[in-house]
């Protein structure tokens, strides 16, 4: 490959601060330390892989979605539901066509395509990754409220409320009825409570 991949390498580094990047709306449940946005877009492609099987669309793509769901945040930082009253919302495909500006244009044209299919919320990945993205804000709610943080009920009951596939509707119910823990005692043959 003989061009240059220097806007990659400096992207490359601009994704990696949203391993830093604090999700700032669980501040408000009283979370001290909140996850990070990548450690939310892992999980959320790992959810989008399975509602997008389950739902029959391309789980490869509902998770390419997910992972580049939340990629402008390098720029915008993580603004909650409450910040984005006051302040407007940057555009998304205007933060990644700054981002993607100087890279190889079949990656950038790539990246550019994934961000505004995820934004427009037409296709069935789209609509997979997208109730992915609740659905890992909901989990991570169960899992927070088991820690102590009462107040992260909100984001359980809002993320419910915002789901559109039956799947992902049946997989919350499941999760709701399921201890976080769980998966720990099945692993280890211990009796379920």
């Amino acid at each position: 490959m003989s061009e240059d991949l220097s806007a990659v390498a400096r992207f490359l580094y601009e994704a990696g601060t949203l391993k830093q990047t604090k999700r700032t709306g669980w501040w408000m449940a009283g979370v001290r330390d909140p996850e990070s946005v990548a450690e939310h877009s892992w999980r959320t492609a790992l959810l989008a892989t399975i509602i997008a099987t389950l739902e029959g669309a391309d789980p490869a793509r509902a998770a390419f979605l997910a992972v580049w769901h939340d990629s402008q945040e390098t720029r915008t930082g993580d603004v909650n539901y409450l910040g984005k009253k006051y302040a407007p919302q940057a555009d998304p495909c205007a933060v990644t066509d700054d981002q993607v500006t100087g890279m190889p244009e079949v990656l950038a044209a790539a990246v550019r395509g994934v961000v505004a299919e995820y934004e427009a919320k037409e296709s069935p990945e789209a609509i997979c990754a997208r109730d992915a993205d609740k659905l890992e804000c909901l989990i991570q709610g169960v899992e927070y409220k088991a820690q102590g943080y009462e107040n992260a009920q909100r984001w359980i009951d809002n993320s419910r409320g915002r789901l559109t596939t039956d799947t992902a509707r049946e997989l919350a119910d499941a999760v709701l009825t399921t201890g976080s823990l769980d998966w720990l005692r099945a692993a280890l043959g211990e009796e379920q409570p």
